[in-house]
């Protein structure tokens, strides 16, 4: 089936664990239809009186074997196609997760996360009970099926077996029609599911705006409308599904009904015996269950099909930015950076961000970055660190353009501080080493006090091993602007990015920072994004953006003689030093 062409080499790996699996499925099933024999000769020989009290202990023993040799293939098939399920499970979300990792970061952009949560959960559970629970009813419906009804034809009377089975092609009509039902209901219960887990998520993360602004009943009011429409959508589907059940359970009691009537006739008349009468309605009743389990796989193939359509629409995008065919194999960068009359505009938007932004940076040289919010400072970085990719031709790094650059090598050799410092849910020593340096204790602490947030850490009870909850919630916005900035100069990069990264932090801690970072900085290329003046005022070179436009370039000193925004901020920020000083 085409939907499931990505899991082709799974099965190809994994293929003797279902063949294994299968094949005790089907003993299990050979050994139940033997059940049916035995009974029925059974009935005979009571009848005939041919039976004595060593004889019933002996069919008791025999149905004893019977039904231990079953329990152990029942046990077999269970290990091996349901465990195998279990591992197809395994491998997709790894699949998923991994594809997740790859894409680019407009695709986040584009999707919520509480629907990338779904996919990994609700879907990948669907796809799993088809290929488990499912593939186990297929074989019921198929092999018991065919079996029975040559084992009535053979063993029993052709004319019965043709009367019982009348019901059948009533059966696949209906089959057909409510598995494409089915399917596309079962397509909008999981997107359903993925509105329900997005707002759930959304309002979970932002609990602390939702109670500062008291808007508690109104967000309940919001969930409960997404939540009323994931039942609605799930009551359409049971709709169906409700209805389909019991009309299979219905078309498979006509067959009883149509055996009770003409095979007592049958045997009234003689043409078969008491005891075929019996194992014939055995083995009609063995035949109700793969005529229900029919139901039951077209409904699981349905879902997993579902699901594994939406899981490959995600799988199927690809990134933006992945390395070129052409790019050079470099080790890391000494950190000369050149802009070529660079302009960028996001996907889809119409105006451009950056406008003929040109200038160079020396290897080792501080540059500083100045501009209101949203003058283009931070997408700037964004190409730089190639999360967005600039027009070729426009940005290099060591005379080499960031295309041919191996994505692995840019991004190990710039250590970034954003102005969104995310910490993840973990120890602040796992935050500091998130780039996986294998630091010891003792250099995590050096780094820590030359981001000043030593102090800070050594006065939690845990120390280091402190959990900072999700997103950092524990800390403060200094604290963990000070933590990322610990995770960023940590891996020793070559090129380093502040971005507005001391915002948080007061202009005495400040101060302290960025003198712990002159040593840093003084053998490594640096850009420095900030609003305060007192940031950047030592930088050797200092660029000024407006509206995505370079409109001033040059030392602290000479912008201060030009009148433009450099001058302008930098007095209105000194007659706020006075106005707090008196204050």
């Amino acid at each position: 089936m085409k939907t499931f062409f990505r899991l082709k080499e799974f099965f190809r790996e994994n293929k003797k664990y279902y063949i294994l699996g299968i094949l005790a499925l089907i003993g299990t099933n050979t050994l139940q239809l033997i059940i049916p024999q035995l009974l029925g000769r059974f009935a005979d020989m009571i009848a005939d009186r041919q039976v004595d009290q060593q004889g019933i202990l002996i069919f008791i023993l025999v149905l004893m074997g019977l039904a231990l040799f079953i329990a152990f293939f029942r046990f077999l098939w269970r290990m091996y196609v349901m465990g195998n399920a279990r591992r197809m499970e395994y491998t997709l979300r790894n699949m998923l997760f991994r594809h997740l990792q790859n894409l680019s970061t407009e695709f986040f952009n584009r999707h919520k996360t509480g629907d990338l949560m779904a996919h990994a959960t609700n879907d990948i559970r669907a796809v799993r009970m088809a290929l488990g629970p499912g593939i186990v009813l297929s074989i019921d419906a198929l092999f018991l099926t065919s079996i029975i009804i040559i084992m009535m034809i053979t063993t029993i009377d052709w004319r019965l077996t043709v009367v019982a089975l009348l019901p059948l092609p009533f059966m696949a009509a209906i089959v057909t029609r409510f598995g494409q039902l089915i399917h596309s209901r079962f397509k909008k219960v999981q997107e359903a599911f993925s509105d329900l887990t997005d707002r759930t998520q959304e309002n979970f993360s932002g609990i602390r705006v939702v109670k500062g602004f008291a808007q508690e009943n109104e967000e309940k009011e919001k969930f409960s409308q997404v939540n009323q429409k994931n039942v609605d959508t799930n009551m359409h589907l049971i709709r169906v599904w409700g209805f389909f059940m019991p009309l299979v359970q219905f078309i498979s009691a006509l067959s009883f009904i149509i055996v009770l009537g003409y095979g007592g006739v049958l045997v009234i008349n003689g043409t078969i015996t008491l005891g075929n009468f019996v194992t014939f309605n055995s083995y009609l009743g063995m035949l109700t269950w793969p005529m229900m389990a029919i139901g039951w796989v077209f409904n699981m193939i349905q879902r997993g099909k579902a699901s594994m359509d939406r899981l490959n629409t995600l799988l199927d995008n690809k990134p933006d930015i992945t390395d070129e065919p052409d790019a050079v194999p470099l080790e890391n960068l000494q950190g000369k950076i050149e802009f070529r009359n660079l302009s960028f505009a996001y996907p889809g938007a119409e105006e451009p961000v950056l406008k003929n932004i040109t200038f160079s940076i020396a290897p080792g040289q501080t540059v500083g970055i100045l501009g209101r919010t949203g003058s283009g400072k931070t997408t700037l970085m964004n190409l730089l660190l190639r999360l967005y990719n600039p027009p070729r031709g426009t940005v290099f790094i060591d005379d080499t353009d960031i295309h041919q650059i191996p994505l692995e090598t840019l991004r190990n050799s710039i250590g970034y501080v954003p102005q969104d410092n995310f910490l993840f849910s973990a120890t602040i020593k796992e935050n500091v080493d998130f780039a996986s340096t294998g630091r010891s204790l003792k250099e995590i602490e050096d780094y820590s006090k030359m981001a000043q947030v030593y102090d800070n850490i050594i006065d939690f009870p845990q120390k280091y091993e402190t959990l900072v909850g999700e997103r950092g919630v524990t800390l403060s916005g200094g604290q963990k602007q000070r933590i990322s900035l610990a995770r960023a100069l940590i891996k020793d990069p070559g090129i380093l990015i502040l971005d507005d990264s001391l915002s948080a932090v007061d202009t005495q801690t400040e101060e302290a920072i960025l003198q712990n970072l002159k040593q840093v900085m003084a053998d490594r290329t640096s850009l420095l994004i900030a609003h305060r003046i007192s940031t950047l005022k030592a930088a050797d070179n200092i660029i000024v953006i407006e509206e995505g436009e370079i409109t001033q370039e040059g030392k602290h000193e000479d912008l201060l003689k030009e009148d433009g925004l450099y001058r302008q901020l930098y007095q209105k920020q000194l007659l706020e030093e006075k106005i707090d000083s008196v204050s």
